[in-house]
């Protein structure tokens, strides 16, 4: 809180007056207070969820605005769980010929905040890999599949072979994921092999580039999509195919509520037009 109020040019001690006040107002306090730690009470929690519509209309219209000014009509802001950005290129540059009063920004999304970018507004669409099961959110069209591979260290046991299988990897730790919102390697990685079999779950990981660090000093193998073979060449770490696990659709995902907006529906219209790229 103290380096969102020095960037506020806000004193500690005026952010917790401003708190006082508005706690009085309301009538109960918005958060428990320890030495240690503050967090949201259950009213405190109720107001943000309900302030954070309304927060994120106001950082858009102004965003807007300044946009304007500037002449630009729109911007939609693609956020990318995959790495493939070049890749997905011929979706991004129909969308700016045929529309070439928007612009158009793409930014990455670590793994471990999930949807989170998209629901506090930060993005308009997300690249996600399938299925998406949030009730709040919209799937569109499948922008590619991938492949899966497995991420071993180069001096592992496995690194010899030219392919292996859920079957053959099962006894092996991967990593566990479940500390971090969204489980972003459960998401996307089997539990169990096709035989029953439990995959099992070694140390807690954050994010991608933990699993990377884990995986070279050989402590974990991680499943990853095709695509970082090419993106994601590390010295010490050797990928795999595996070859008894599905393809792995990624799609465009939007907050239902804007379902109208015209931007979006643009990029969607573009990806139906030229089809999903296989990977």
């Amino acid at each position: 809180m103290a380096g969102r109020a020095a960037r506020l040019h806000l004193t500690h001690a005026r952010v917790s007056q401003v708190i006082k006040q508005q706690e009085r107002k309301i009538g109960a306090e918005l958060f428990y207070r320890t030495s240690r730690s503050v967090r949201l009470t259950r009213i405190g929690e109720q107001l943000r969820d309900e302030l954070l519509p309304l927060y994120a209309g106001l950082k858009d219209s102004m965003r807007r605005a300044r946009l304007a000014a500037q002449g630009v009509t729109g911007v939609l802001r693609v956020g990318m769980l995959p790495v493939n950005a070049h890749d997905l290129r011929p979706y991004w540059d129909a969308f700016r010929a045929r529309h070439p009063q928007w612009r158009l920004h793409i930014q990455s999304v670590r793994f471990g905040e999930t949807f989170a970018p998209l629901r506090r507004g930060d993005i308009d669409v997300m690249v996600a890999w399938l299925p998406v099961e949030e009730p709040d959110l919209t799937v569109g069209p499948v922008l590619f599949t991938d492949h899966r591979v497995l991420a071993v260290s180069a001096d592992h046991e496995l690194a010899r072979r030219t392919s292996v299988s859920l079957e053959m990897v099962a006894d092996f730790q991967h990593p566990d994921s479940s500390a971090v919102p969204g489980y972003w390697y459960d998401s996307y990685a089997p539990r169990q092999t096709r035989r029953g079999r439990m995959i099992e779950r070694g140390p807690v990981v954050q994010d991608a580039e933990d699993a990377l660090i884990r995986t070279s000093m050989a402590e974990i193998v991680t499943l990853f999509p095709a695509h970082v073979t090419r993106y994601w060449v590390r010295p010490g770490i050797a990928y795999l195919p595996v070859k008894d696990v599905g393809a792995l659709p990624y799609a465009m995902v939007w907050r239902s509520g804007d379902t109208d907006n015209e931007l979006i529906r643009s990029l969607a219209r573009v990806a139906h037009d030229l089809g999903s790229l296989k990977g």
